[in-house]
């Protein structure tokens, strides 16, 4: 028996993997984040597999579930919303299956910041603008941030930052970032990525506050902040050069 945690990706169906597909299409026991997975795939389930909503359970109540599964012999597919190793909360499920000696696999999936940046039709690191990219959050309602995390820490580098579960304080994040980033620094909010009713919001620190309150976005979004979404005059990458050393063709 074994626990297969499984990235569904950032929402549309057809972005979870092949291997992740297969594994839902044949394991007896489904565990769903509740509506962040689509009905699709859910529906992919094998025949008469069992099917559980986890949106309202505890953490001890999912343990449970999957001891019982592991009772009877059963795999279980653990389906998280875009990719396990990010803001997935699979650490804790992983440390308490250690425990009680329940075998598990991960299997990645698309995260909500790579379909963000899909959409958005921008690649996050450009040459001479910013090769690094942060994937942050905000404390509110959550687990405090440790120490040396706090945005303004984070965004003295000038990298490119994208915040998760952070729209809803969205104007505390501009405050912490504006002294770091300034307000003509371009911002991107991408809610419901790849899915049929995403919605981009495209601005800079001085105004993203009040277009994201306009549009009434509040959930299910990430912020994108950096030069690279507008840069347009770029060296070209070293992958591609004409002067870049290459092997010598075969005689």
């Amino acid at each position: 028996m074994t626990v297969y945690f499984i990235g569904a990706g950032p929402g549309a169906a057809d972005l979870i993997t092949v291997r992740g597909l297969r594994l839902l299409q044949t394991t007896p026991v489904c565990l769903y984040a509740g509506s962040l997975v689509p009905r699709e795939l859910l529906d992919a389930c094998a025949p008469g597999a069992r099917l559980v909503d986890t949106a309202d359970l505890t953490l001890d109540q999912i343990i449970g579930e999957i001891a019982d599964a592991h009772a009877r012999g059963c795999d279980v597919a653990r389906l998280h919303s875009g990719d396990p190793s990010i803001f997935s909360a699979v650490a804790e499920q992983m440390r308490r299956l250690d425990a009680i000696g329940v075998p598990y696999e991960i299997v990645p999936g698309v995260p909500a910041f790579a379909a963000a940046a899909a959409s958005l039709r921008r690649e996050l690191t450009v040459p001479g603008v910013a090769q690094s990219v942060i994937l942050t959050r905000t404390a509110a309602r959550a687990t405090p941030m440790p120490p040396g995390e706090d945005l303004a820490t984070l965004g003295a580098s000038g990298a490119t930052m994208v915040l998760h579960l952070a729209v809803q304080r969205i104007e505390a994040v501009v405050a912490d970032l504006l002294p770091v980033y300034g307000p003509e620094c371009p911002v991107a909010v991408v809610a419901y990525a790849s899915r049929p009713d995403e919605i981009i919001l495209r601005g800079t620190l001085d105004d993203i506050a009040v277009r994201v309150r306009g549009a009434g976005v509040k959930r299910t979004a990430v912020i994108v902040v950096g030069r690279a979404l507008t840069a347009a005059e770029f060296p070209d990458s070293h992958l591609y050069s004409a002067e870049r050393d290459r092997p010598c063709a075969a005689s």
